[in-house]
């Protein structure tokens, strides 16, 4: 009952979130209608079939650097099972209705076909959010430097500026101390363990982390994510070029999308990646005419699609497994109750 009523809240905020963008974007400024401009006009479709494709290499890519992280730790995971996983984690990611997550999924399909490495498996997803994550303010921080986006004028968005380098820089030296010698970390770790509720899972996820401490396991897997949250940038910015209205140019996606895509961390199934973006594209300045209100909000909506499309694309990993979609849904449930 209770998982139940949080769904329902999760949903109805999800629900106000979008409905209150698109109420807002319906208003439009100077009788601009950005809905309306999506279906009456021209749509460039070769940009938008290279969104998807960019989008496309992106996903694939996650499914690699998470294959590559499960064969470190010496589990032998076969590519094409690593694929077929990963596609199963995608989908359930992007329905998380009442229906348990895709990490979980992943890890307890993992542990299902290479049973006794539930803990190895568990450790696999949680780096590899984790590097995600990271790498993500990293982006994001160096495409802001690069970009100028600290010096527009609007204040909200130079605190937003200053604070991806704080997490960058604070997130870097956290990271670097837990994968320092167990003198340092064990003094930490307990305590941490200690704290209500959250103190078990921040536990659970520094022993994970400290299972990648070799420099190279690191080093390829951000060069895998920074590929990731590139391809997610220029995905991201083929959407707006294969739209009809102005948006912002590739540099300043490059910002946009990972700290758009940093909101995902709300536990909310759509919503707040969206209101980032319809935020960012309201207020970076452009050159030529004004982003229309709501711009990023049909942008981010198109690239929703675009991610079922590609969940569709793994279709022949669905049919015929009911039975072993209905034992792991069984098995993740558990999981959480236990967690």
């Amino acid at each position: 009952m209770k998982k139940t009523l949080v769904t329902l809240l999760k949903v109805s905020v999800s629900a106000a979130i979008i409905g209150y963008l698109i109420y807002d974007a319906t208003r439009g400024e100077g009788n601009v209608n950005v809905f309306d401009n999506l279906v009456k006009q021209q749509k460039r479709w070769g940009m938008l079939a290279a969104a998807w494709a960019a989008c496309f290499a992106a996903v694939l890519l996650t499914f690699i650097r998470w294959w590559y992280l499960v064969r470190t730790l010496e589990i032998p995971c076969r590519f094409s099972t690593a694929i077929r996983i990963s596609f199963w984690g995608y989908l359930f990611n992007l329905a998380p209705l009442g229906i348990v997550g895709g990490d979980l999924v992943k890890a307890v399909m993992l542990d299902r076909e290479h049973p006794k490495n539930r803990a190895k498996a568990l450790a696999s997803v949680l780096v590899d959010r984790v590097i995600g994550l990271y790498i993500l303010f990293i982006v994001a921080s160096a495409a802001i430097l690069l970009s100028g986006f600290q010096r527009i004028e609007v204040p909200d968005i130079k605190n937003i500026c200053w604070a991806t380098h704080a997490i960058t820089v604070l997130g870097g030296l956290g990271l670097a101390f837990f994968m320092g010698p167990e003198a340092w970390v064990g003094k930490v770790i307990e305590p941490i363990g200690r704290i209500p509720r959250a103190g078990p899972p921040l536990k659970s996820l520094i022993h994970a982390v400290r299972m990648f401490r070799r420099p190279k396991v690191l080093i390829v897997s951000s060069i895998i994510t920074v590929g990731v949250h590139g391809f997610f940038a220029i995905g991201c910015y083929l959407i707006a070029c294969g739209l009809p209205g102005n948006h912002p140019d590739l540099l300043q996606h490059f910002v946009i999308m990972p700290l758009s895509a940093a909101m995902q961390v709300i536990p909310l199934p759509v919503g707040p990646t969206e209101a980032a973006l319809d935020y960012f594209y309201a207020n970076v300045p452009v050159a030529g005419p004004a982003i229309a209100k709501g711009q990023g909000l049909v942008v981010s909506l198109v690239y929703r699609l675009i991610t079922v499309l590609i969940a569709a694309s793994g279709a022949f990993y669905y049919v015929g497994n009911r039975r072993e979609l209905a034992e792991v849904i069984h098995d993740a449930e558990r999981e959480e109750t236990v967690a």
